[in-house]
């Protein structure tokens, strides 16, 4: 039988630029997809047949099936089973990879035990979910994988002591174009979810991984660290502070996704970096910066053109003449008027409301195209 469609799309799935339009299909993690290539080669390796499409339980009780891609199997020594992953309409980079599950008996006692196979990454840094030296294969699908093996083990008799080994063949040349490397994960992908399901456009890849950095760097002991819009902000924002590059959370347009969980984990100190436009809208309390989800409010930039000191023609240009942001920057700069400095003051009061009290002090910097600092707050503590 075919595998059914995922589950339908949720309402709260977030928009972006190129969302296609209509309801949007829900897709399957590397962590069920890994799921069902370990249900489908254990039992093999037990009963010699593979199951196909192989039916599995997701934590919050779905029962996908999922098709075989491949499968192998040497009675008594290994089975392998290999599932392409299905992200939906959610645009992953590891959309169409194949994950495949190698078992082999273990030693007796031992439970299931899990190893990196090609394409699939190795930690080397703390504050990572698994500690260094284990696969890249996180909580939640190892927990999927081990109650599968328990379970082929009860149907057939045995005990569930086995190696699993995860691949992604081609894994280590897609996970250049991830945040692993910065993460400390060298070698491939992450195995990654906790529910088995990729909701379209909700970005939970990325914000994945800006919790992890920030738990890498108190796990490091990193005091300062810094979140950047951008490229260019970024850089510039390391070399101003001389940073490592634990220090450095890959926040991008999620400035709430990294605050709220700094509120919660929170450490000395944080520098947010970013283009003029975008810390605008910071500023006036947006903390999703994408394009898609916020807009620039020229009338609160016009109030703060006026707060800078800004002339009358000045303030009717923000208010209401001005295309973009940055030709309020660029005509502030001609009048001497430190728009940016202001600007940079309200994001980093936006900054402190989100962290609600959290012992973290906070400062902006505000970096035009060229990487040159415009604008700059004060260092502000929490109290």
């Amino acid at each position: 039988m075919p595998a059914p469609p995922p589950p339908a799309p949720h309402p709260a799935d977030g928009p972006g630029d190129e969302r296609p339009p209509g309801p949007l299909r829900r897709g399957w993690t590397t962590g069920a997809c890994a799921t069902a290539a370990t249900a489908a080669a254990v039992e093999a390796l037990w009963s010699g047949a593979f199951p196909d499409p192989v039916r599995i339980r997701l934590p919050r009780g779905q029962e996908p099936c999922f098709p075989l891609a491949t499968r192998s199997l040497t009675p008594g020594v290994a089975a392998s089973a290999g599932v392409v992953k299905d992200a939906g309409d959610d645009p992953d980079v590891t959309h169409g990879v194949l994950v495949v599950a190698t078992v082999r008996p273990g030693v007796a006692g031992s439970g299931v035990t899990f190893q990196a196979g090609e394409g699939v990454g190795t930690v080397t840094l703390p504050g990572l979910p698994v500690p260094p030296g284990e696969p890249a294969i996180n909580p939640v699908p190892r927990q999927l994988m081990t109650a599968a093996v328990e379970a082929a083990a009860a149907r057939n008799g045995t005990r569930a002591d086995v190696e699993v080994e995860v691949a992604i063949p081609g894994g280590e040349d897609i996970a250049r174009r991830t945040w692993n490397a910065r993460l400390g994960i060298v070698g491939g992908l992450s195995i990654l979810g906790t529910t088995g399901v990729v909701i379209p456009y909700s970005c939970s890849a990325w914000i994945h991984s800006i919790h992890r950095g920030v738990d890498l760097a108190r796990a490091t002991g990193q005091r300062h660290v810094a979140g950047c819009t951008g490229t260019t902000s970024e850089r510039t924002v390391q070399r101003l502070f001389a940073l490592p590059d634990t220090a450095m959370l890959d926040m991008g347009d999620f400035a709430g996704g990294l605050l709220r969980y700094l509120r919660r984990h929170p450490v000395e100190r944080l520098t947010i970096g970013g283009g003029f436009a975008k810390l605008t809208k910071l500023g006036a309390g947006a903390l999703d910066l994408h394009s898609g989800r916020s807009q620039v409010d020229f009338g609160w930039l016009a109030a703060r053109v006026a707060e800078g000191g800004g002339s009358p023609g000045l303030v009717a240009l923000a208010g209401s003449a001005a295309n973009t942001a940055l030709q309020v920057l660029e005509a502030a700069a001609a009048e001497g008027v430190p728009v940016a400095d202001v600007v940079a003051g309200a994001a980093r009061r936006t900054a402190l409301d989100v962290l609600d009290g959290a012992p973290v002090a906070v400062d902006v910097v505000v970096v035009d195209r060229q990487g040159t600092v415009v604008g700059t707050s004060p260092v502000a503590a929490t109290t």
